[in-house]
């Protein structure tokens, strides 16, 4: 459907037409062999002009087709205009027989079309014709972002483990005609498949990590899609980045350290203080302070964020509780884990965990981390105890491919 729209666009309000006379005797010719085999010069008469859809016609499908064709005659003019007098513009074809709008309609709207033919020797001919496009019950935006939420950017440059999200701003009844809707290209060619993590929110990624340099595009065609029950796509979103050097780093909870690799050379190693072990339950909530096992991926990062143990059921005043405000902070998981500075910990680093769950850096570590990674860089977590990291915490690369599969609406 892109590709026709793309066509469409690129020739609005043109007519094209395409002079086929050159004479000489071939034309003496021609004449002479319809003469000699009978064929027959259609007979005068006046235009027969059909409209799609029928005249007085409600609840039209926006992306349903409309046309108007000349059965016998030419295409003189077409005009169609909503309700509000705004003309669409249309394209015709060479031989001025079929006119089509250039642009999608809308939801709601009411059309006219007039349209005037010529015949053969015969007078003009007008038809008129009105019709009506449905109102959707509900409509629903997409948003292409990271696992942060964040727009993924035009252009922009991101890790060789990004994962694209559709996001939409209403729970999708319909999985798999959303699903349909949305497609990921890139080049070189990658297979992949989305993973709906719940009803607003499809994640794709590769089977295994994208290579540098590959280009990704990104479409949500769900314009006049139904998505069940009344809900319809409100608009197209559609993006295209790239993916930038293989950054990885692996923090190994046996040595201490988080090692970083750019491009699969090893360009830092950096002792850290990582999760002290153990859980709390409060209020009837059991709260854990490992650094859980698993594939992350950068998500973002501030120079400053207010740290606050109270927003995941730890108070503030409670023997582990805490409040204050973090430097250099790079951030891994939906549920707070970052990799940041610590001055009060690095006589712990590289030896001893002592973190809520973060991983903790010296001021120039954080700092050389914080300049050097970029959305969508891979951080491996290993040996640690505790739970492994579950999807919902930004863990899609921790979940096997076979399982990742089963997660889409068309498998």
């Amino acid at each position: 459907m892109l590709a026709a729209v793309l066509l469409i666009t690129a020739v609005l309000g043109t007519v094209l037409s395409i002079n086929l006379g050159r004479c000489g005797t071939d034309c003496a010719q021609s004449s002479a062999t319809k003469a000699t085999t009978g064929d027959k010069t259609p007979p005068a008469g006046p235009a027969v002009l059909a409209i799609t859809p029928e005249p007085g016609a409600d609840d039209v499908d926006p992306l349903a087709p409309v046309s108007v064709t000349a059965a016998s005659g030419t295409l003189i003019d077409v005009v169609m205009v909503n309700e509000q007098g705004n003309r669409i513009v249309g394209i015709m074809t060479p031989d001025s027989t079929v006119w089509k709008p250039g642009v999608p309609l809308g939801f709601g709207r009411t059309y006219t079309v007039t349209a005037r033919a010529s015949g053969i020797n015969g007078p003009p001919t007008q038809l008129v014709s009105r019709f009506s496009t449905l109102i959707p019950h509900n409509q629903t935006k997409v948003s292409l972002t990271t696992t942060a939420g964040t727009l993924l950017r035009d252009g922009a440059v991101y890790g060789i483990g990004t994962v694209v999200v559709a996001r939409f701003d209403e729970p999708i009844i319909d999985k798999a005609a959303a699903e349909r809707r949305l497609a990921v290209t890139t080049s070189p060619p990658v297979r992949g498949s989305w993973y709906w993590l719940d009803d607003q929110n499809a994640h794709w990624r590769p089977p295994q990590y994208f290579s540098p340099g590959t280009d990704v595009s990104v479409e949500a065609n769900i314009y006049g899609a139904p998505l069940g029950q009344g809900l319809y796509g409100q608009e197209d979103a559609r993006v295209k980045f790239k993916i930038g050097d293989a950054h990885v780093a692996i923090a190994d909870d046996l040595t201490k350290q988080v090692s970083v690799y750019n491009n699969g050379q090893l360009v830092r190693a950096m002792p850290t203080s990582m999760g002290m072990g153990g859980s709390e339950t409060v209020n009837g909530q059991t709260i854990s302070f490992w650094t859980q096992r698993g594939i992350y991926t950068v998500m973002d990062k501030a120079d400053r964020v207010v740290m606050d143990s109270s927003t995941y059921g730890l108070p503030i005043n409670s023997r582990l509780g805490y409040r204050e405000t973090i430097s250099l902070a790079t951030r891994i998981s939906t549920d707070g884990i970052y990799l940041h500075q610590l001055d009060s910990t690095v006589w712990a680093q590289g030896n001893t965990n002592v973190s809520h769950g973060c991983l903790n850096l010296s001021e120039d570590n954080a700092r050389w981390f914080f300049d050097f990674s970029v959305p969508g860089d891979i951080v491996e977590v290993r040996n640690t105890g505790g739970e492994p990291l579950q999807v919902w915490q930004n863990g899609d690369w921790s979940m096997p491919w076979d399982q990742w599969l089963q997660g889409s609406a068309l498998s």
